[in-house]
């Protein structure tokens, strides 16, 4: 866990939102902001900008893991929701939705930090997974524009394969641009001469 979080922390009881700030005083170097109304949820927390998004809910419904899902931005943030008992399914949905932690049996003092650090730990691992598979599929398409800009070289000027590709990258070259942006003009010119 860094040296200073800023925690959300949702929590509509009173009392168990009071034992919840006190464990994360003692457990490092934290603000607590507790959120005990489920209404304008995500605008509350994005008010406050956290680090990571505690949510304590006795039985969460579908309806319910849902909007809290939606508006504790899981994608944006680690979220771990601490729910009372098994509620059928929610686990796989909420690990779906994006959340880093579902919790079974309650929020309790003692498990705040191990779980926080798991779920900055999980979020942080997911996070990079999303980014490099977003790499990967904008090299992917990248590939497919360069190859169909070669296509369209091979067929106007009769080249073979390699020279059409040269032919992209000296032009990309003198023009100080990128490989794939000429492939994906030559093919937009060819798509409005066509």
């Amino acid at each position: 866990m860094k040296q200073h979080l800023t925690v959300v922390v949702v929590e509509q009881n009173q009392e168990r939102a009071f034992a919840i700030v006190d464990a994360l005083k003692e457990s490092g170097d934290a603000d607590v902001i507790v959120i005990d109304s489920v209404s304008g949820l995500a605008r509350k927390i994005a008010t406050h900008s956290p680090d990571i998004v505690l949510i304590d809910i006795d039985n969460p419904s579908r309806d319910m893991l849902e909007e809290l899902t939606v508006a504790s931005g899981p994608m944006e943030r680690p979220v771990a929701m601490f729910v009372s008992g098994a509620a059928g399914g929610l686990a796989q949905d909420a690990v779906e939705a994006g959340m880093s932690a579902y919790v079974v049996d309650g929020l309790k003092a003692d498990r705040i930090k191990p779980i926080m650090d798991i779920a900055i730990a999980r979020f942080q691992v997911l996070r990079q997974m999303r980014v490099e598979l977003e790499e990967t599929r904008r090299a992917l398409e990248e590939r497919k524009l360069i190859d169909r800009a070669k296509g369209l070289l091979m067929k106007a000027k009769g080249l073979q394969e390699d020279e059409a590709y040269a032919l992209l990258r000296k032009t990309a070259m003198n023009q100080n641009r990128r490989v794939a942006d000429v492939a994906e003009a030559l093919v937009t010119a060819s798509g409005l001469l066509s």
